[in-house]
């Protein structure tokens, strides 16, 4: 890669943070030419010193006794607090937060028949401020598993008190949000603060060596394109029930409410994206996009986008998530270099390939050697063991940073779905647009601000 290439993505978005913050300072193009080794030879794309290679043993190194707060009781926050607990001896969950008691006893009943842990009523916190008294009961750490609308906020008084943060993805749901990450990101960096964030793919055994040979050893050449996909059946959903407020249905409907889950580009395809942006080291700076909705039941949201990123030296990359039942399926990513291809789903394989341009396979991961080597091969509670070991070990690990310019470019597409326009990384880092309710209570809402985008203008007569 070119020197203009080589500044890493962690400045990018920090450039951009702040040219949002300002509202004037744009992102500069920083092009290079896709130049490919002219000796044959494979060369690398980023210095090995320039990127994070995680250690991925079975189990989070031996330490300190690290106390847990869950914030968040849904199923996804109660199966991390679980993955944090197998990650590591010596840890326990002493404290649970949740807007809704039934969400907390849940958790409470599951951790204790689970893994005995008995968790005392006195650390068990209801209501919208449930955070705050979660992070203040003394713990060392915190699960932030909420809907994403809240997630910001939540890291950022943990952040405040010195607490070091694990943050399910997305981390945000628009600019606002965004631009709050970046700060709180800066916050926790000066503190020593380990921030791990739920891409899990950065914990995963196959893509870590995956990456290892497309950005160390050059093995496809230069990054030209990819195609990056999660098109799957639709998602779970709520009925609304007698005595549900309005804000009460969209928190226990969360994921098909855009301003709840930055609907589901957000809230889920940013896995795929982040991938992309992680093994290139590009930085989008334009998206061009549609969708619609279809067949989803509740909420506001869309079930289906496709979306033309474009990068800061010029390459394109496509993005497609569906949630629609009864449709062909496809959760990978896939890269074309000047030198070859890789592929996450093997073409069906399940395993992570490289192959030459003309298709010959020169190198697959072996997923059975990995399960004759570890006991351990879940990414869920392997990024667990990293947060942990980085903490116990005093290491540095920011990921909220990295997964931000992932999260706001797929807020970049969402929007440009939306409004069937083309969206800038300039326009979408400085845009005022703030999801979050002016009140936070189980009450009313002016649901009239909830309604399924429609993009472009009817035609005129």
């Amino acid at each position: 890669m070119s020197e203009k290439n080589k500044i890493s993505r962690r400045e990018f978005l920090s450039y951009s943070a702040m040219a949002g913050a300002i509202g004037a300072l744009g992102v500069t193009p920083l092009l290079s030419a896709c130049s490919g080794d002219k000796g044959g030879k494979n060369a690398a794309l980023r210095d090995a010193g320039s990127v994070y290679i995680p250690e991925l043993p079975d189990k989070a190194v031996d330490g300190k006794p690290l106390k847990a707060g869950l914030i968040g009781c849904g199923g996804r926050g109660t199966g991390a607090a679980q993955d944090f607990l197998n990650a590591a001896d010596n840890v326990t969950v002493v404290a649970l937060g949740d807007v809704f008691p039934d969400r907390v006893e849940n958790a409470r009943k599951e951790l204790k028949e689970k893994h005995n842990i008995e968790i005392a009523a006195e650390n068990c916190f209801v209501g919208f401020d449930a955070y705050q008294k979660v992070i203040d009961s003394g713990v060392d750490v915190v699960i932030i598993a909420t809907p994403p609308l809240f997630r910001p906020t939540h890291f950022k008084y943990a952040t405040e008190k010195g607490v070091h943060s694990f943050l399910e993805k997305p981390i945000a749901v628009d600019p606002e949000g965004y631009r709050m990450i970046m700060a709180t990101a800066k916050q926790a960096n000066a503190k020593g603060l380990c921030v791990v964030t739920g891409t899990q793919r950065h914990h995963q055994r196959a893509y870590v060596e995956s990456f290892k040979k497309i950005v160390l050893d050059g093995m496809i050449g230069e990054i030209t394109g990819g195609n990056v996909y999660w098109n799957q059946s639709m998602l779970w959903y709520k009925t609304r029930q007698p005595g549900w407020s309005d804000m009460e249905w969209m928190i226990r409907d969360w994921v098909n409410w855009k301003a709840m889950s930055g609907d589901h580009i957000v809230e889920q395809h940013v896995h795929n994206i982040d991938v992309f942006l992680w093994f290139s080291g590009y930085k989008p700076v334009s998206a061009t996009g549609f969708g619609s909705r279809q067949r989803r039941i509740t909420g506001d949201q869309y079930d289906n986008f496709s979306i033309d990123f474009v990068c800061d030296n010029g390459v394109h990359f496509h993005s497609m998530s569906r949630q629609i039942d009864g449709c062909s399926n496809n959760v990978s990513e896939f890269l074309q270099g000047t030198k070859g291809t890789w592929e996450s789903g093997g073409g069906g394989s399940g395993a992570c390939v490289i192959k030459d341009l003309a298709g010959n396979v020169l190198w697959q991961y072996d997923l059975e050697a990995e399960k004759a080597a570890h006991q351990q091969n879940n990414p869920y509670v392997l990024e667990h063991v990293n947060w942990i070991s980085c903490i116990r070990q005093g290491t540095p690990i920011m990921q909220a940073e990295e997964t931000a310019v992932s999260n706001l470019a797929a807020i970049m597409g969402r929007e440009s779905a939306y409004t069937g326009k083309t969206v800038t990384w300039d326009e979408i880092s400085a845009a005022s647009l703030n999801y979050m309710p002016e009140k936070l209570e189980l009450g009313p809402m002016d649901m009239g601000k909830y309604t399924v985008p429609v993009p472009g203008e009817a035609k005129k007569a």
